[in-house]
C-alpha cells in the first residue's frame, strides 16, 4: 500500500519523527534512516529523507520525505500491506491523519 500525502508548514526531519513513533506503536521498527540536505541557488536548502521499516530484520516498508524551501513537505510512504495485518495499517493511517490532517495540501 502506498501513501502519498502534501503538507504545509511541516519541518521534515519533525514529520519523520513522528512517523517513526506511529510506526512503533504497530510493533514495526524504524531501521536505517538517511537525510541529506541540498543547498539551493536561492541560498535555501532542500531536505531528502529515507527511512526504512522492519520486523526482526526484514523490510516491512519505507517512507521518502522531501522538504522544500516553499514550505511544503511531500511523503510517499510505503507499507507491506501483505505483512501488516489491515488492522495495524488502519490504526497508523487514523493517527497520521488526526496528527497531520490540519497540515494537509488537499488538491
Amino acid at each position: 500500500m502506498q501513501i502519498k500525502k502534501t503538507y504545509r508548514s511541516i519541518n521534515p526531519e519533525m514529520l519523520r519523527d513522528e512517523i517513526g513513533n506511529l510506526i512503533e506503536r504497530i510493533s514495526v521498527a524504524v531501521g536505517d534512516a538517511k537525510t541529506q540536505t541540498y543547498p539551493l541557488r536561492s541560498g535555501a536548502t532542500q531536505t531528502s529523507i529515507n527511512v526504512v521499516f522492519q520486523i526482526d530484520g526484514k523490510k516491512y516498508g519505507s517512507a521518502y520525505i522531501l522538504g522544500s524551501p516553499r514550505d511544503e513537505t511531500k511523503l510517499i510512504l510505503d507499507l507491506d500491506d501483505s505483512l501488516l495485518s489491515e488492522e495495524k495499517i488502519a490504526s497508523f493511517q487514523e493517527n497520521l491523519d488526526f496528527i497531520f490532517n490540519p497540515y494537509e495540501v488537499k488538491w
